[in-house]
């Protein structure tokens, strides 16, 4: 069930078995009456256990023996993130697959908050976010999740940091690509086609800049880099290279997606992309939840 003031939001997002045009809080108040309060826990305690091991096993098929792999799976660096991170730190996050990334592993628990640009789409959002987030309380725990394509567009906006010194962590998710627009270039049935970046040092730009600047390329240095670079006193930001074909799965596929899919794949492999496919398969099919 749907309740929304804006009709045409209404099944946008999920299906829906009922559809209420309306505000949700006069809806909530002819609908509380009718409700008898439940004197059991059970049918809450077991809906809550069997939402508790889905999620777990649905993370636990990105995250499990990946620590070996190179590229490192983006999923690995944001549950590892997760539990180094402060209990009440805020999260800014780049619009595309660090969206994904932080709805799928940041953990809330009422203290932390997460800040993002989820409606228009709108890239380099994560680190402006950032600065302001720091500027209203320094002593709070900032990590700015960026891609590499959001965080080159307002790269010089870092030298704020280091103007400022404003302690706030940048977690770069550098695959040399735009990641999102990859997905869905190949979801509608279209080869990736100019979304490839230079291969960038941006733990170099940082330390050149006055910062503390990390570089990491194995998944062994994940866990320790992003607790030094919490440690450290001032800005820092950590350069984590990441697997470009990792794919954000949706947690439903439509028969148009998996074709558009099977479709893209196929025109890579015919103009000589056999290997770009063998290479997605094999970083992603590793991933797939098993029974």
């Amino acid at each position: 069930m749907q309740i929304d003031i804006q009709p045409e939001r209404l099944g946008r997002r999920t299906q829906v078995d009922l559809g209420v045009w309306g505000d949700v809080g006069e809806t909530l108040k002819c609908l509380t009456p009718a409700v008898q309060e439940k004197k059991s826990r059970r049918f809450l305690d077991r809906m809550l256990r069997k939402h508790v091991q889905s999620l777990e096993k649905a993370v636990g098929a990105y995250t499990r023996n990946v620590e070996s792999f190179t590229p490192i799976h983006p999923e690995y660096v944001a549950s590892v993130l997760d539990e180094v991170s402060a209990d009440d730190a805020i999260f800014t996050v780049d619009t595309g697959m660090c969206c994904v990334w932080a709805a799928r592993f940041i953990t809330p628990n009422g203290r932390r908050r997460v800040l993002g640009s989820f409606v228009h789409g709108s890239m380099a959002n994560a680190l402006p976010q950032a600065i302001g987030a720091q500027f209203l309380d320094r002593g709070r725990q900032v990590v700015s999740l960026s891609g590499d394509g959001g965080f080159s567009m307002l790269m010089g906006d870092f030298l704020t940091l280091v103007q400022y010194d404003l302690p706030v962590k940048v977690v770069v998710f550098n695959n040399s690509s735009l990641g999102m627009v990859d997905l869905e270039m190949m979801v509608d049935g279209l080869p990736p086609h100019g979304t490839t970046y230079a291969h960038t040092n941006y733990a170099a730009i940082a330390t050149a800049a006055g910062a503390r600047g990390i570089r990491v390329e194995s998944p062994a240095d994940v866990r320790g880099s992003l607790r030094e670079a919490f440690a450290h006193d001032g800005p820092a930001l950590v350069d984590v290279v990441t697997d470009p074909d990792a794919l954000a799965i949706p947690p439903r596929t439509t028969a148009e997606q998996v074709s558009g899919f099977a479709l893209s794949a196929g025109r890579a492999v015919l103009t000589g992309g056999v290997g770009r496919m063998i290479h997605v398969a094999r970083s992603n099919l590793r991933n797939v939840p098993r029974p």
